[in-house]
């Protein structure tokens, strides 16, 4: 229904369901850690040259924040600019806003296709089974078997807070068109600010040690 609404089949605030409450279930949000992160970018590497345009999304997967079929099935045409003009997410028109390094990997990227992941007969994008059939056994061989392929849209935001980063701005990076959905980010940045208490605790009580000695 919400989407009827975005896409214009339904007037605005006309969903039925908007009151419902949804089914209770316990959050999947994983998020990598900066050395998972990195064990990750060490098993890509080595699959590179047998599965290029798998590992070369994945990749991309974890500079942008973006959803895989937005990156799988990327036109040359939304490429423009130092940016991706998405045409159809699931939100609707975005931009998205690329790092130099997220540019230089496009940039080296042969344009045969229309897509800049075509299949092997350059008449469809990269297929969806191809991507996770490489993504399973990267992910297994990296020792995270239990991350998901979304997993690193979660773990981008997550990155993003680390550094500082707004939550209205990460809303913004991920092409959130309702607040609301960034806000379940916000236990992690409470898990943040529950770490530097600990540490400020710790430190200050190590220095009021100092002094009494």
């Amino acid at each position: 229904m919400r989407q009827a609404e975005i896409h214009g089949y339904r007037e605005v605030n006309s969903n039925p369901c908007s009151r419902l409450r949804r089914y209770p279930c316990p959050g999947r949000e994983r998020f990598l850690t900066f050395d998972e992160f990195l064990q990750l970018s060490k098993v890509l590497k080595t699959h590179e040259s047998r599965s290029y345009h798998s590992v070369t999304i994945i990749r991309l997967l974890l500079l942008t924040g973006c959803r895989q079929s937005e990156i799988r099935t990327l036109h040359w045409s939304e490429y423009r600019e130092g940016h991706l003009f998405l045409r159809d997410s699931k939100t609707g028109p975005r931009t998205v806003w690329l790092s130099s390094i997220a540019r230089s990997i496009l940039d080296n990227l042969p344009q045969k296709s229309r897509w800049v992941f075509p299949a092997n007969d350059d008449t469809a994008p990269l297929s969806v089974e191809t991507l996770y059939r490489c993504w399973r056994v990267v992910r297994a061989e990296a020792e995270i078997p239990e991350v998901r392929l979304h997993d690193l849209r979660h773990s981008y935001a997550s990155f993003a807070l680390r550094k500082g980063e707004t939550l209205l701005t990460i809303g913004r990076l991920l092409g959130h068109r309702d607040p609301s959905t960034t806000l379940k980010y916000i236990h992690f940045c409470d898990s943040m600010e529950r770490n530097a208490v600990e540490t400020i605790g710790k430190t200050l009580n190590a220095d009021r040690c100092t002094h009494q000695h």
